[in-house]
């Protein structure tokens, strides 16, 4: 969900297509979810490009909720997947999300995915700084589905007091949008500090940065995720 660098106009659409994927969330309605229609000319680039953009939680209704996409969120987000592949020496994270996008198309829409599915190298998480690997976790967040597997949530899991601090500093730097993601890879790790009062921690960066649809979104996956609401 990174978007530095991004005009107006694409964050704008971003956040359009975050609040579709909230209001889906929250009703439990698949058919408000997140996917814009599909569009042509300027209008369809910059929604396959807010797709994008938002990666893999573009359809997190359909992950968390079990509710089967609707074929026009399925074509936009298959569309996306194959206009914006990661370029020649493209950064890591954004490998990693073109890949978790291309996972998601495998489990929702199987008879449209092809290519291979190995895992993209995770090894510069191993040894990164707790404050670093908190930020690129937060960029990651749509990895952070319950009963996943790959490199980047085993490199998780194996830092969770890492984790931990780095939501506490993201909360007290005020940067909301990382302590929403932060907050929703804890709730999927073991070995959280009982201290942390992650619930407690999620309700004040609800209220304090919950106008902003991306934030909204993290913290309405973690508290599904802790819900159990995906079983």
């Amino acid at each position: 969900m990174e978007q530095s660098g991004t005009s107006p106009l694409l964050q704008g659409a971003v956040q359009d297509l975050a609040s579709g994927v909230v209001s889906a969330l929250r009703s439990g309605d698949h058919a408000r979810a997140a996917a814009p229609a599909a569009a042509d000319g300027e209008a369809g680039g910059l929604a396959l490009a807010a797709v994008r953009v938002l990666g893999a939680d573009a359809l997190l209704p359909a992950t968390l909720l079990r509710t089967p996409p609707l074929p026009d969120e399925l074509a936009v987000f298959r569309k996306a997947v194959e206009a914006f592949p990661p370029g020649a020496g493209a950064a890591p994270t954004v490998v990693w999300s073109h890949w978790a996008m291309r996972r998601t198309l495998r489990r929702l829409d199987p008879g449209h995915a092809d290519g291979p599915d190995e895992e993209p190298d995770a090894a510069w998480l191993e040894d990164t700084t707790w404050q670093l690997l908190t930020h690129q976790l937060g960029v990651l967040a749509a990895l952070a589905v319950p009963g996943e597997d790959c490199a980047v949530t085993r490199a998780a899991g194996r830092r969770p007091v890492d984790v931990a601090r780095g939501f506490v500093r993201a909360v007290r730097r005020r940067d909301w949008r990382q302590a929403a993601g932060a907050g929703r890879w804890l709730t999927l790790l073991e070995g959280v500090p009982q201290t942390l009062g992650l619930e407690n921690g999620l309700d004040f960066v609800e209220l304090m940065g919950g106008q902003d649809p991306l934030v909204a979104l993290q913290v309405r996956a973690a508290r599904l995720t802790r819900a159990g609401a995906f079983v």
